[in-house]
């Protein structure tokens, strides 16, 4: 759900992964073998304790991979590609595209596109789960201004580094 996801991958983009989009994208894409079972508190190495306890609450946990599958027949398990067709025999919701200028939310039960999260954005932005409320032609839809308290500026932005767009997918 945008309400998890979006305040991690902003928070790990800008501070882990020090606004370098190749770098996350290896780690989130090309160094996992089939995909993710959950996003952790790991992606927010670096941030601040202050946004780091914004964010969880003051819990920890690690992300997990879903690497150790083990196929019915004892094949090695293979990446998902996602299409209409496997988003619904797989119960997928949303789907996340990094992109050089931020993060494309695709609704995948309204539409094929939807609209792009600057990576410059506040973490600590509440963003709305309805999926009907990302549609690819309004602004990416938030609850409130943050949570619960003022918002604070992002840092400062770095010159994005260009790379190709790369799909990631979670229910």
């Amino acid at each position: 759900m945008p309400s998890h996801h979006l305040p991690l991958l902003l928070a790990a983009y800008q501070y882990k992964f020090g606004r370098d989009i190749e770098a996350m994208c290896r780690h989130l894409i090309d160094d996992v073998a089939v995909g993710w079972d959950e996003l952790g508190t790991d992606l927010l190495d670096d941030a601040p304790p202050a946004l780091v306890a914004a964010l969880t609450g003051g819990e920890h946990w690690p992300s997990r991979t879903l690497d150790h599958l083990v196929t019915p027949d004892g094949s090695p398990p293979v990446r998902m590609s996602v299409t209409d067709e496997t988003a619904n025999e797989q119960d997928t919701e949303w789907g996340y595209v990094l992109h050089k200028e931020g993060i494309e939310v695709i609704s995948l039960r309204h539409e094929d596109i939807g609209p792009i999260v600057s990576w410059s954005i506040d973490p600590c932005t509440a963003f709305n789960d309805h999926p009907a409320a990302w549609s690819s032609l309004d602004s990416p839809p938030t609850v409130r201004a943050s949570r619960g308290r003022r918002p604070r500026s992002a840092p400062a932005a770095a010159p994005a580094k260009a790379g190709p767009s790369r799909r990631t997918a979670r229910r």
